[in-house]
């Protein structure tokens, strides 16, 4: 056991044999010098070195240090093979005690000790070999000689007499020879299964490192969400209560209001009452001395039935709350809420109008310069030199250079739609004013129940049905990534163009058949 372990010690791990001529790397981890200089010649072309033990990197091509112990080490080891591997075959002539066999003849077909093994030498001519007790499969069973010779035609090993037979006139090679070829190739191909296994390990430890990186960059958006759904939760109750107040404080002014003319309303009552209950009186007086002697400054009160009426009339037209104040209130507090996420996210919503001057005249444009739809009549358009001439598309007025922004855009379903961004130098007419047939615009192309994605004359079909007439567009100027969005539930990422942009980019439409498009506010 002990021998078996030193020699899994005296193993190299490439070519899993005894160290030969070994070397070691700064890392510590010893190899043949062959095998090492082979792994290490096979990542050059690569681009990188690393041991194929610990997968250690190196920057330049790793220095090797010559082992001489070791190699000493296994000398002595192999010198003391014969007995300390405990083969159990002794020599064949020991007969009184076991000795253990140094070498095996095969055409004697017997096993020898040091002493039999010199006296064997004398007669000459005898293939000797490893410790062995399988004799037969060394001999050809057809003329029972000792196989001598390879044959690669047939893969098959063959002794001297099946020259002059089956294999006669064939290429052959010396057993030993065609050994130590086939040995030589299997460490070759040793060498290049233990690099395909470094670069299996060096994959799967980039994708679980990538793997890692991933389940932590989603821990942190996670908790930004939240943080960012928090933030927003404080400023929906600032709002309410920025609302509520509003109501509150219109209703406090003019309940305070109707509360002040209700009070003035029944003193004036009161001293209706009274004057009422005088009139009465008067009106029962039977002496007309009495009646006609009554001023008649304490019967009559001029203007007081004018201003109860006047005060009715204030009241009635002050009564109701102001519902458009209370509802711009909620409305910049929902606004400056928008903002501020969006702002937070790095997100700029553009205000996108399209430019009347380049729709072909073909493509009619909304007043609001949001829409174009694909006309049955020709617009009526005065020239420009920014008019598409062949093709029914438009761009918008201002262009993007920079930054991160996002913007929604509805289709009809109906005909042929392309929705997309351009560069202004793009050709105004001829094949290369097409959206798709540019390298100044990228476009996603929406027909027929498909999607495509087109640039500069190459087209990609997405694998995905069109359910939504909904799109949101994003651009990353800086990164250079423009990707389109099917705002379904839940949202369905459709593709990215990834360039770098040297030019504002405008967007640009493209109507046919009956297609309309409208930019989302």
């Amino acid at each position: 056991m002990a021998s078996a372990e030193l020699r899994y010690e005296l193993n190299c791990s490439i070519c899993l044999s005894l160290y030969t001529d070994p070397v070691s790397l700064r890392c510590g981890h010893n190899f043949c010098r062959s095998c090492i200089v082979s792994v290490l010649d096979a990542q050059e072309a690569a681009g990188g070195y690393s041991c194929p033990d610990c997968r250690a990197e190196y920057p330049e091509h790793p220095a090797l240090e010559k082992k001489r112990k070791l190699e000493n080490l296994v000398e002595r080891f192999s010198s003391t093979q014969p007995s300390m591997e405990e083969t159990r075959i002794f020599c064949t002539y020991c007969t009184k005690s076991p000795v253990p066999a140094v070498k095996s003849c095969l055409q004697c077909e017997t096993s020898l000790c040091e002493d039999h093994l010199t006296a064997h030498n004398k007669i000459g001519g005898h293939l000797l070999t490893e410790p062995t007790d399988s004799f037969g499969n060394r001999k050809c069973s057809l003329h029972k000689k000792v196989r001598e010779y390879y044959c690669p035609q047939d893969a098959a090993c063959v002794c001297a007499s099946c020259l002059l037979g089956k294999h006669q006139g064939h290429l052959v090679e010396l057993l030993d020879e065609a050994f130590e070829n086939k040995k030589k190739k299997l460490r070759k191909y040793l060498v290049e299964l233990n690099l395909q296994k470094s670069e299996i390990q060096t994959r799967v430890q980039n994708l679980q490192d990538r793997k890692r990186t991933i389940q932590e960059k989603a821990s942190d958006k996670r908790e930004n969400i939240s943080k960012t759904f928090m933030d927003i939760k404080k400023q929906l109750q600032e709002a309410e209560k920025k609302a509520l107040s509003e109501v509150s404080r219109q209703e406090e002014k003019i309940v305070s209001q109707i509360s002040h003319l209700i009070k003035k309303l029944e003193i004036q009552e009161d001293e209706l009452y009274k004057k009422i209950h005088h009139v009465e009186e008067m009106c029962r007086v039977t002496d007309p001395i009495r009646l006609l002697q009554e001023s008649d400054n304490t019967i009559f009160c001029p203007g007081g039935d004018e201003d109860t009426g006047g005060n009715g009339e204030e009241v009635s037209s002050e009564e109701d709350l102001d519902e458009v104040l209370i509802s711009l209130t909620l409305y910049r507090s929902m606004r400056d809420i928008v903002s501020n996420v969006t702002s937070e996210l790095g997100i700029h919503v553009p205000d996108i109008l399209l430019d009347v001057d380049t729709a072909h005249r073909w493509v009619k444009i909304s007043e609001d310069l949001k829409t174009a739809t694909d006309s049955e009549e020709k617009q009526e358009k005065p020239e420009s030199p920014g008019r598409f001439v062949d093709y029914p598309q438009v761009l918008s007025r201002c262009g993007l250079s920079s930054g991160r922004h996002y913007w929604e855009v509805e289709w009809n379903q109906m005909g042929e739609c392309s929705i997309g961004l351009s560069y202004p130098s793009i050709e105004r007419e001829g094949e290369e004013s097409d959206i798709e047939y540019n390298d100044k615009s990228w476009c996603l192309y929406m027909y027929d129940g498909e999607y495509k994605v087109w640039h500069n004359s190459v087209t990609l079909a997405l694998r995905v049905n069109p359910t939504c007439p909904t799109l949101g567009v994003f651009l990353d100027y800086e990164a250079g990534r423009l990707s389109f969005y099917e705002l379904c539930d839940p949202i369905r990422h459709l593709h990215t163009f990834t360039a770098s942009f040297t030019e504002p980019l405008h967007v640009i439409f493209c109507v046919d058949d009956g297609a309309s498009v409208t930019i989302r506010s």
